[in-house]
């Protein structure tokens, strides 16, 4: 175990360009996961994380220093001093520990014939790993989202999402109107004006369900690629709900369906 107690130190600089760079993720293929919960989450499902981080007090906590014990002679471990720790977590209540990972990656293209969940512009952070927390807990496996969403390996996300993107087939869509156009089952769009209610409509598998930015909603030219429109009824004077409460609301209306034996079941790789 190697110690380090300077913020100039080589290694801890690359420690927070991981923490705080899309680029830095998306070049090495890695990311930081936080806390436990989320690097047995990754144990459970990838393996070994490449490297384990951990702090001086956090080596103090029973959990972490069992969990270190099994580790050690298997994984790279580096103790960083408590100030360090706690500028690289960039939270409230630092969990003690964190883990560098190589980002699991889809062996194959979206599947067209896939159960999916679409995201254009999703920006905020909370509600990207809130919806794949929602998606993970509704068995639909595939997630798509366009180039604007917040990025699904950002320390936040992960943080949300608690361990679901270790359920989960993500792939980052370059072209989501044209994933959408190519898609071989029912496309559906949440909109808060769609003269069709969600508790209506029939749904007829396989399904890519499409939620918009927390601003603007399903962009127009991707609005256009989806076969039907759909709104969550409201008590009157309510606008909107929360994107991340619309996908829940409707994945589980999905599972609702599929339980009382009026959804039939989905082939494909996602489903």
């Amino acid at each position: 175990m190697k110690r380090v107690t300077a913020a100039d130190n080589p290694h801890y600089k690359g420690l927070k360009r991981l923490a705080r760079s899309v680029r830095e993720r998306r070049s090495s293929g890695h990311c930081l996961l936080d806390g436990m919960h989320l690097i047995e989450a990754y144990h459970r499902h990838c393996g070994r994380p490449a490297e384990i981080v951990v702090s001086d007090s956090g080596l103090a906590r029973a959990e972490i220093a069992t969990y270190l014990a099994s580790e050690r002679g298997h994984t790279a471990i580096t103790q960083l001093s408590d100030r360090l720790f706690d500028d690289l977590a960039m939270v409230d209540s630092p969990s003690g520990i964190m883990a560098v990972v190589a980002q699991p990656a889809s062996c194959h293209a979206p599947d067209a014939e896939g159960e999916t969940i679409a995201l254009d512009g999703v920006q905020d952070p909370g509600n990207v790993g809130s919806i794949l927390r929602s998606a993970a807990a509704a068995g639909v496996r595939q997630i798509v989202v366009s180039r604007d969403c917040a990025n699904v390996w950002s320390p936040k996300v992960l943080r949300a999402a608690m361990g679901a993107h270790f359920q989960l087939d993500l792939h980052q869509c370059e072209d989501l109107v044209a994933f959408l156009s190519a898609y071989r089952g029912q496309v559906l769009a949440t909109c808060v004006d769609a003269p069709n209610s969600l508790y209506e409509v029939k749904l007829k598998p396989p399904i890519a369900w499409v939620f918009g930015s927390e601003g603007q909603g399903v962009r127009p030219l991707v609005a256009r690629a989806c076969g039907l429109h759909l709104r969550i009824p409201m008590a009157a004077g309510s606008e909107s709900v929360n994107v991340a409460a619309a996908a829940a609301v409707c994945l589980f209306e999905r599972v609702r369906r599929k339980l009382a034996g009026d959804l039939p079941e989905v082939a494909g790789r996602s489903g």
